[in-house]
């Protein structure tokens, strides 16, 4: 933990000297600052390390962007993006057109302040198994987390998580008779994304599976 924090605060004081560096040379009025990372790595987190976990820990990854005459600052936006947003982003920015075939969106819209009505209600996420972490998928939306374990015990083992009331993620409410209609719909969900996606673990689902 202590290499870990050295290496951070390390990159912290390079990135300010990047930011003056681009001050002092008259490039800021021109220059998109984006700032963001690989997944999280966990320390010790829920008893793990690695970064392949689908827990908030590794799952969240910081985007912080500085677009002079665009992103107001210290200001926040919380609409769920994703890395898949980031390329189609740049191409906007830089006036080029998106491939169709790109699975993100461009979120220009929102650095200006702006959020689609159809703006994602949900992200999915899927690590197919390695390096000692099993294979898991699932969907997270600002408010719960579903996740599957498909190859854990019998291949039914679920988790969910309210993020509002638990955000440590430290208690699976899946199995409780209260949660029945959120998994359901949680579920649906999901399974709607994997064959948007198609994604492996959708093979034979239908997009009502979860009804």
């Amino acid at each position: 933990i202590k290499g870990y924090l050295r290496l951070v605060a390390s990159l912290d004081e390079n990135v300010g000297r990047l930011l003056d560096h681009i001050d002092k040379t008259g490039l800021g009025d021109n220059t998109i600052v984006v700032y963001t990372s690989d997944q999280g790595f966990f320390l010790g987190d829920h008893g793990m390390y690695n970064k392949m976990w689908m827990y908030d820990e590794s799952m969240r990854i910081p985007l912080l962007i500085r677009y002079r005459g665009v992103v107001k600052p210290g200001s926040v936006n919380n609409a769920l993006v994703t890395m898949l947003d980031f390329a189609p982003t740049f191409l906007d920015l830089a006036g080029a057109k998106i491939p169709a075939d790109l699975h993100g969106r461009s979120i220009a819209g929102l650095l200006a302040g702006r959020r689609p009505d159809n703006w994602r209600k949900g992200v999915y996420y899927h690590f197919y198994g390695g390096y000692g972490v099993p294979e898991h998928y699932g969907i997270r939306t600002k408010t719960h987390k579903l996740v599957h374990f498909p190859k854990f015990g019998n291949g039914d083992y679920w988790e969910l998580f309210d993020l509002t009331k638990d955000p440590a993620e430290l208690h699976n409410i899946c199995d409780k008779p209260e949660n029945k209609n959120v998994v359901s719909k949680l579920r649906k969900m999901l399974t709607q994304r994997e064959i948007e996606l198609k994604a492996p673990s959708a093979k034979g689902r239908k997009t009502d599976a979860a009804s």
